[in-house]
């Protein structure tokens, strides 16, 4: 990813699970700190050229195009590449994001595409070392390790990005962390209010 330019992005939200921790409620309407987890995610990738939510489509602020993953709750293989497919501009590379990653922000955006730097693209990774759905890669190389249509439902997203030189770029603060259950919003208004 040599000569990376900021406005030569396109991200991809994905929205579409199906929250069964939260009870099957929509996550991109989940609000923290009064502002919807899709609101967080799209300030997020503030510096996209082109955003595609692949999830329902609510309301935003912000012009983003919406597609249903293909197949339906096919996991985040599906819903990456289904995103990619709608993209309207190509692109240098891709921004992927998990819509319950509130404390993803432009700044680890800006992070990420610097470490890609002659990589493939760069990832988050957690204090553990963990790999997160917060995520920069290179449009060519992704296409090249795409599987076909069929396989991917329920792809799992680290076979894909195993095949990928990935730089690993470390959290800071809560970066890493996800609203996966109501404990996990309960647990982060508490921190917001502190």
């Amino acid at each position: 990813m040599d000569d990376v330019h900021l406005e030569s992005y396109a991200a991809i939200v994905l929205a579409g699970g199906q929250a069964i921790r939260l009870g099957g409620f929509d996550k991109a309407s989940v609000e923290l700190d009064g502002r919807s987890l899709l609101a967080h995610a799209l300030e997020a990738v503030i510096d996209a050229a082109e955003v595609v939510v692949v999830g329902e489509q609510v309301p935003t602020d912000r012009p983003v195009t919406f597609v249903v993953e293909s197949p339906r709750f096919g996991g985040p293989v599906a819903g990456l590449l289904t995103g990619v497919d709608a993209l309207l501009r190509r692109t240098t590379s891709v921004a992927v994001l998990a819509v319950d990653m509130p404390w993803v922000g432009p700044g680890t955006l800006r992070r990420l595409h610097e470490a890609a730097a002659g990589r493939d693209g760069a990832v988050l990774v957690d204090p553990d070392g963990r790999r997160q759905l917060a995520f920069v890669v290179e449009r060519a190389r992704l296409d090249a390790v795409r599987p076909d249509h069929e396989g991917q439902h329920n792809h799992a997203l680290h076979r894909l990005l195993a095949r990928l030189d990935l730089a690993e770029v470390p959290a800071t603060g809560r970066e890493h962390r996800d609203i996966d259950t109501w404990a996990d919003l309960r647990d982060a208004g508490d921190r917001v209010a502190e």
